[in-house]
């Protein structure tokens, strides 16, 4: 009977563990333990439901495009709870210059597709307009060697386009700066249009060209009553005899095949080992593994406050449509972004309540994490005041830190990867999963447990051609 331990029990080790009971379900002949240190599953994923309403602390939604996430739910019958981001009512608003400006029609994350909104748009000066005209005809490149996202997006459409837009998407997405990470790790589809077109606008158009006939999908995909939904399902498959809480691991070391765990004072023998934690944590584990460790010791992280407020019918009424509001840093506000909850999604809260989540911390304000949560509330409904003319108190509120949660994908950080699968590919029964590698999404996640319970299989010789 071949054993294998997964460590760390957010989506990514839930993802991995799942996978391997699906091969137990089937008839392989397998244990496996899922160790997980506090004192719950989900790891960032946490769902509360408070004053009728549906509160996240983490992700409340993902990315529909990327189909791991809808496919996991379905597999675990969860078809029925899906349901997805009201993109009819979309409306994103950039606080700049000390009022709010509605981002312009046409501008696709960061790149300008139509140019009568944009120049009719106050969010950009007249020599930032110029440059998103003048960037039609930007020639293709492929020898321009990796850079910054503020660089890649500063040769296109200059620096107002890195301080109004990409800077505020960043932080919100990766709690990062565009002059830190790397282009070619966070916007590896941008740098292939440059390459193949030059001029990142007409590469946007010829795309959207190419889906024509092809339904928009929505673009955000979420459950019913919470992400939470997705954590509990999972973790019912598990049985409880594979599953252990507190139980943080000291040291794992292989030995003759072997990998050997300390927890808890006892020492366990394994065949395999999914290390599903940040990197920092998995480089602690890995000591008598240095190349692997030093790789991963080389992962930076941020960390990030979530705050979730409760309003009554009051302030709901008098928001403006949307999904929410972006607030530059140059704004001078500790709020990197508001989102509202109960436009973005059905099923969020009641007809007389508002949701409002607003997001704080990243690389430039982790201080932010040693303040009280009074304070940190404190701090949310003065910049709500200015930001979206919210002055009354909330009805509740709950604040949620998450400290060194968000890997940074820096420069180098692609060539690292590829130097850490290496590495892992040439150590039998060892394998990596989490948001550090590639990409930091929910359904990222979810594939990178997967395909980390499907290389540990392999090496231990149990046959994985029938899983889906």
């Amino acid at each position: 009977m071949k054993r294998i331990a997964v460590i760390g029990a957010g989506i990514s080790g839930l993802a991995a563990a799942f996978k391997l009971q699906k091969q137990i379900e089937r008839g392989a002949q397998l244990e496996y333990l899922l160790l997980e240190a506090t004192e719950r599953f989900g790891g960032v994923i946490k769902t509360e439901q408070v004053e009728g309403c549906v509160l996240e602390s983490g992700p409340d939604s993902f990315l529909t495009e990327k189909s791991w996430g809808a496919d996991l739910c379905r597999e675990l019958g969860l078809q029925d709870q899906l349901i997805y981001s009201k993109d009819v009512e979309r409306k994103t608003y950039m606080f700049a210059k000390g009022r709010l400006v509605p981002i312009p029609d046409g501008l696709m994350f960061m790149v300008p597709t139509k140019f009568l909104p944009m120049f009719r748009s106050p969010l950009f000066s007249w020599t930032t307009k110029a440059r998103i005209l003048q960037e039609w005809f930007y020639k293709p490149s492929t020898d321009a060697g990796e850079c910054t996202v503020a660089d890649f997006i500063v040769r296109h459409y200059g620096g107002e386009m890195v301080d109004r837009v990409a800077d505020p998407l960043l932080a919100g997405v990766y709690g990062g700066t565009a002059d830190e990470l790397s282009a070619q790790a966070v916007l590896p589809r941008f740098v292939d249009m440059e390459a193949k077109y030059g001029s990142l606008g007409k590469a946007m158009i010829a795309a959207r060209k190419q889906s024509l006939g092809v339904p928009n999908k929505p673009i955000f995909t979420s459950l019913r009553n919470g992400m939470q939904q997705m954590v509990n399902a999972v973790s019912a498959r598990i049985p409880d005899s594979a599953r252990r809480l507190n139980a943080p691991v000291e040291q794992i070391k292989g030995e003759s095949g072997k990998w050997l765990l300390m927890c808890a004072g006892r020492t366990e023998e394994f065949d395999a080992v999914i290390l599903a934690t940040p990197a920092y944590a998995a480089a602690a584990l890995l000591a008598e593994a240095p190349q692997i460790a030093q790789q991963l010791s080389a992962i930076r992280y941020s960390s990030s406050v979530t705050v979730a407020l409760v309003y009554d019918n009051t302030v709901r009424t008098a928001l403006p449509p949307g999904f929410g509001i972006l607030v530059p840093r140059s704004e001078g506000f500790r709020t990197l972004a508001v989102t509202f909850v109960h436009n973005k999604f059905d099923n969020r809260a009641p007809e007389d309540r508002a949701v409002i989540r607003c997001f704080l911390g990243g690389c430039r304000d982790e201080s932010v994490l040693d303040e009280t949560d009074d304070k940190i509330a404190g701090i949310v409904g003065g910049e709500l005041a200015e930001l979206a003319g919210i002055t009354v108190a909330p009805l509740a509120f709950r604040v949620q830190k998450w400290p060194r949660a968000m890997a940074q994908y820096g420069i180098g950080h692609s060539a690292r990867v590829v130097q850490i699968r290496e590495l892992v590919a040439g150590t039998p029964g060892l394998a990596l999963a989490g948001n550090a590698y590639s990409g930091i999404g929910v359904p990222d996640c979810v594939r990178s447990g997967s395909e980390a319970a499907v290389k540990v299989l392999s090496d231990i010789g149990i046959s994985t051609s029938a899983i889906t």
